[in-house]
Formats: structure tokens, sequence, C-alpha cells
């Protein structure tokens, strides 16, 4: 579904990610894993077209998608979750929903039904702003958000940064429900070495803004955990 071929990307003269590449396949709930500082949200957001690239290229479902805009990439199927959830605080819950149906494919003017059973404290608070939610209800409406495209993949970064850890376990169930029983595809990057190992059904791993480790999780040892991710 998702591929990525050979692709760099700078930051001035720093070279972020190296000749990266991976593939995701449909139906996957991928992690991508790694210490801080070595790629990840950088790769996120080339994926979304927030950052150029400097060479090498993004296909997503065959199609070449490098110098598409983020916006022609949301309505191509992809949904982004950023890190730090970036709401609209002045905006209603319900407003904040309505944002994302712009680029629908289908230019539906309704916030599918489907996020409000997901996600029934949005319901309830649907007339309050964003800003005077909970991290955790701010995350969830994030994730509805970009649940409003209805996506065939689903970019989440850091989805339980910052959040307590009931709303981190309804999370998590939710990504699973997405994923095992409505079939939608999974990009993760989280730091949490028990929530990936619940959700995800493959493993990434970068270090220095190079690919070096990947397989199923049940293979994610502690001898890779020690190498890679512990601090």
């Amino acid at each position: 579904m998702l591929t990525i071929e050979g692709v760099n990307q700078f930051y001035g003269q720093s070279h972020i990610l190296w000749d990266m590449s991976l593939d995701i396949e449909k139906g996957a709930c991928a992690c991508l894993m790694g210490r801080n500082g070595v790629g990840k949200t950088t790769l996120l957001k080339c994926l979304m077209g927030l950052l150029p690239i400097k060479s090498g290229a993004i296909r997503f479902n065959g199609e070449d998608i490098s110098r598409f805009a983020t916006e022609q990439r949301a309505r191509g199927g992809i949904g982004y979750v950023p890190q730090g959830r970036e709401i609209f605080p002045m905006l209603t819950v319900e407003e904040n929903l309505k944002i994302s149906l712009g680029a629908r494919r289908d230019r539906s003017k309704q916030i599918p039904e489907s996020i409000y059973e997901l996600f029934p404290v949005l319901k309830q608070m649907r007339h309050r702003r964003g800003g005077d939610l909970s991290g955790g209800q701010q995350q969830q409406l994030a994730i509805g958000r970009a649940l409003v495209l209805e996506p065939s993949l689903l970019v989440l970064d850091e989805p339980t940064e910052g959040i307590q850890p009931n709303i981190v376990r309804e999370i998590g169930e939710i990504i699973k429900k997405l994923n095992r029983e409505q079939g939608l595809t999974v990009l993760l990057v989280e730091q949490k070495l028990p929530f990936a190992r619940q959700v995800a059904s493959n493993f990434h791993i970068l270090e220095k803004g190079r690919l070096v480790a990947a397989g199923a999780i049940g293979e994610l040892s502690d001898a890779v955990v020690q190498q890679y991710l512990s601090v």
C-alpha cells in the first residue's frame, strides 16, 4: 500500500533521512520506533507533504505522490494525526471535525456517525471549544478529525504522548478495532514499548536517519530493544 524508496531529506546542511526505504502492507499496523531525534517525525512529515524530499519516491497504492500537496494526499486516502494534536483551540469539537470534510473524496458535508460511535465523548462535547478539552480528549478529537476523511491509511505521530493511562488504553483499543475489524492500515510512531506490542503487527526502527531493524512485532527481542531503543 505504502512504499518509501530511497528518501533523503535535509535540514539546512544536516542530513536527516538517509536513503530511507520501507514498505507498509495493506492491513498492517506498523510501528515506527527509535530514540528521540532519529527522524521519525521527519519521515511522517515527508509522507504527508509537509516537508519536501531531496530525492527518492513515496508511492501510495502504486502512485508516486512525492510531489503531491498535503491536501491531495489527504483526499487520496491518508489521514494524519500530528504530534501535539494541533487541534484548533478556539473552534468547537464539531467545527474541528468539519474542517476535514473539505478533503473528503465524496465531498460529503456530514460528519460520519461512526466518529461519534468510536468517541462518544466527542458527541457529548461537540459544542465545547477544543481548547477546553483535556489532553486525552484532544487526542481523541485529533484522531476523529483524521477519520472524518474515511482514510485507507491512518498515520499517527506519538498518539499516547502526555495522555492519561485510561485514555491510552481506549486509544489502543480503538486502533486495534480500526485495524483488525475494519481493515484500516495504520502507521504510527510510538515510544511506549508495551503500547506498541499491544497494537502493532510489525515494527521498523530508525537510528540516525536510517532503517536499522524491522520485522513482525513478536520478533522485537530484548536484544534489539537494548541496542536501538533503550536510553
